[in-house]
């Protein structure tokens, strides 16, 4: 899914923005949860199919008062979309972050305006935009 993902992605905004290999993301992903450095919450649709997943880790930081969460990838596949799925996902990290004892948790969207409906969604989650934009610079 997080391939389908980055390709919505690049779709909208029109730019290759991601290389995705499966055999690497899927040996990064194992590395990441055996050192429990990534949280994955999958949900199934009827049948047992993957439906969705939302990924996160613990981050740190001074302005945070301590430990949070920062949600990495989010994604419903889009026959799922509209049926309170991504909601399910968000209350469940949000319990889970709790559990940890996380103030907060965080979240980049994608570029706007393509992904208005995603900030809308987050919106009604109970986030608020707290300013900025995402960078990034190469090492």
């Amino acid at each position: 899914m997080v391939g389908e993902l980055l390709t919505e992605i690049m779709s909208a905004i029109g730019l290759q923005a991601f290389s995705f290999d499966l055999a690497e993301t899927i040996s990064r992903l194992t590395d990441f949860i055996n050192h429990e450095k990534y949280f994955v919450f999958v949900a199934h649709a009827n049948g047992g199919n993957p439906a969705g997943f939302i990924a996160l880790y613990e981050s740190y930081a001074l302005y945070a008062e301590g430990a949070f969460g920062t949600i990495s990838e989010f994604f419903v596949r889009s026959e799922y979309r509209g049926n309170e799925l991504g909601f399910r996902l968000v209350s469940q990290i949000k319990s889970f972050g709790v559990s940890r004892g996380w103030k907060r948790l965080e979240v980049t969207t994608p570029p706007l305006p393509q992904f208005a409906r995603t900030l809308a969604f987050y919106e009604r989650e109970g986030f608020s935009i707290t300013g900025g934009r995402k960078l990034k610079a190469s090492l």
